[in-house]
């Protein structure tokens, strides 16, 4: 995917609004809770496989990501999917472990003390380019 300055430009790219006006992707984890993706896109969805995750159990998976350079911020969040476990919302959170150049890692947390989570969590993600200091 070639990048220009409009996937970057908020006032070229989406009038006075954050974010990507193009470019999004999707992929689903096959396997487990624990099978890593490749989404080479700088904002998409990522649809996670439906094995059981234990009560206050978590899962870590890889994202593969050409795009994503070691000093960006990748920002997640969960759209859709099993954040309600057992009757009790909000017991599944994800969040970013590590950035790496080429890749990120994610976390799935299951925070219910009683119930497996079983159901796909649909996870939202976008790099946010930037530059560290050394």
């Amino acid at each position: 995917m070639a990048l220009d300055i409009r996937d970057y430009d908020p006032a070229v790219a989406v009038g006075a609004k954050i974010g990507y006006s193009r470019g999004g992707a999707a992929v689903t984890q096959q396997t487990n809770r624990a099978t890593g993706v490749t989404i080479n896109a700088l904002s998409g969805t990522i649809t996670t496989n439906t094995a059981s995750l234990a009560a206050q159990a978590s899962a870590e998976f890889t994202v593969t990501n050409s795009l994503v350079a070691i000093g960006d911020v990748v920002v997640v969040s969960q759209q859709s999917g099993s954040s309600n476990v057992a009757g009790v919302a909000g017991t599944t959170h994800v969040h970013v472990v590590t950035v790496a150049a080429g890749s990120f890692i994610i976390s799935v947390d299951n925070n219910s003390t009683t119930t497996a989570d079983t159901g796909a969590i649909l996870i939202n993600f976008a790099v946010i380019k930037a530059v560290s200091a050394a």
